[in-house]
């Protein structure tokens, strides 16, 4: 992993926090949350998409809203964890599990979401203050375009900028490779972004 972490963790270590971060995860929020308020499966409907936005295609705001703050926090859960327990290596490893697990959950045959919400929950506690330069960029871009999709990648490609300007070369090594997936992740929603046929935040169906 890019970075200046001098890493000390033994393999086992490092091996923990992976799986431990990925089972963190690996909790499909949205998935059981629109269950759970009677709303049946939400891969059922939009994107097909377990995340937030598509959770929002339900109607139910508050729902939407719940599932963004829950895929976040264990992000943020993972890596602080991670981090009290075995220190600031075993936090990165813990928050790319977690990210990878959000993003290919065991428990729905590796399909999940586009893990924006996770990654934005994992910076929340490698990096509190850049989460500002993340919402920032999120909402100037939703705002405008009211495109979620191009505004997480707007996001993703501000924050590791932001954090190696900010000194922390190694968490921006971690975000480095997270964007990079965040962006291959998006790419049928680039695909629609350039031939207009990308649904709008707040769309239904």
């Amino acid at each position: 992993m890019p970075g200046l972490v001098s890493w000390s963790l033994s393999a086992p270590e490092m091996i923990v926090s992976l799986l431990a971060g990925y089972l963190c995860g690996s909790i499909p929020f949205g998935l059981i949350l629109t269950r759970m308020a009677g709303l049946g499966d939400v891969r059922a409907i939009g994107s097909g998409n377990i995340g937030a936005t598509n959770v929002l295609r339900t109607g139910n705001k508050k729902l939407a809203a719940l599932t963004l703050l829950a895929d976040a926090l264990k992000g943020t859960v993972a890596v602080v964890a991670a981090r009290y327990l075995l220190g600031m290596e075993a936090a990165l490893i813990a928050g790319l599990g977690a990210f990878l697990g959000h993003l290919y959950p065991v428990w729905l045959k590796f399909k999940g979401g586009k893990g924006v919400a996770t990654y934005l929950g994992v910076l929340l506690g490698l990096a509190p203050l850049i989460v500002l330069v993340f919402a920032a960029v999120w909402l100037g871009m939703a705002k405008l375009f009211r495109y979620s999709s191009l505004a997480a990648l707007a996001a993703a490609v501000a924050v590791p900028i932001a954090l190696y300007l900010y000194g922390r070369p190694e968490v921006a090594g971690l975000f480095a490779v997270m964007s990079l997936i965040t962006i291959l992740k998006h790419h049928q929603n680039i695909s629609r972004l350039l031939s207009g046929t990308e649904g709008r935040i707040g769309d239904k169906g």
